[in-house]
């Protein structure tokens, strides 16, 4: 019998980039709702894990399943999984000369839309949403001209990512080190808007080094992340935990 309310599930997950494995045996289920925090120290395989989620070529699934709301994900094309509901905020967004954050968006918007079976939004109904989410992440609206993260600050890139997960509404959100660079008023920006995208039918995984991050945005879930394998999870206790005794402590 399947759990409806399963939004992820990984079983015996192994990968690899080149010749050299990385992930060493993931298992993970992530109930709809739910925020799990992925720590643990540099080089553990944190951006390994969000990479072959989102189906990156250059790494190499070697063992093991994934399962997206009932579908097998490591089946998908990245644009599928990304279709399907997926998001992933970089920890170093790219630059798009060119290309205006409207314009993106838009194309973005409407291909989910496109593989959901709907017809594309209307420009007012567009323009109405981009203010919308714009505001919740305290974006300018002169942004919206702008090329996609030519010229912003750390901490512009880091609001526009939040921005485009807020305009593309995905059921699984992955923040790979989106706090990496921020100052305090930027971190408060980019968790507020994490938290107000939160519901019941939603979830995320927050993959982090620090404790700070998690003092905005509270997990349900800790997995400790060290060579390529969880070494412990737990609740929210595992973050005071680190913050005392560092990753040596597991």
């Amino acid at each position: 019998m399947t759990d409806d309310n399963i939004l992820l599930d990984i079983r015996g997950l192994h990968a690899s980039i080149g010749d050299k494995e990385i992930l060493k045996g993931i298992d993970m289920t992530i109930r709809k709702g739910e925020v799990h925090a992925v720590m643990g120290p540099n080089g553990a395989g944190k951006s390994t894990l969000s990479a072959v989620l989102v189906g990156r070529p250059d790494y190499t699934v070697t063992a093991g399943t994934v399962t997206f709301l009932g579908r097998d994900l490591l089946s998908l094309s990245p644009e599928e999984r990304s279709w399907a509901g997926l998001f992933l905020s970089f920890q170093y967004p790219i630059e798009i000369p060119g290309v205006s954050i409207t314009n993106f968006m838009k194309a973005a918007v409407n291909a989910r839309r496109k593989a959901q079976g709907l017809e594309d939004l209307k420009p007012s109904e567009f323009i109405k949403l981009m203010k919308e989410k714009m505001a919740l992440v305290q974006m300018k609206g002169e942004f919206a001209k702008r090329e996609v993260n030519v010229g912003f600050s750390g901490g512009e890139k880091k609001r526009n990512e939040i921005f485009q997960m807020a305009m593309l509404e995905p059921t699984l959100s992955i923040l790979d080190e989106t706090d990496s660079g921020l100052d305090v008023d930027a971190l408060r920006i980019v968790a507020d808007g994490v938290n107000a995208l939160r519901s019941p039918e939603k979830s995320a995984i927050v993959i982090t080094h620090y404790q700070r991050l998690l003092e905005y945005i509270v997990p349900d879930v800790v997995h400790v992340l060290k060579d390529g394998r969880f070494v412990k999870t737990g609740g929210r206790e595992l973050v005071d935990f680190i913050d005392r005794n560092g990753y040596d402590g597991f």
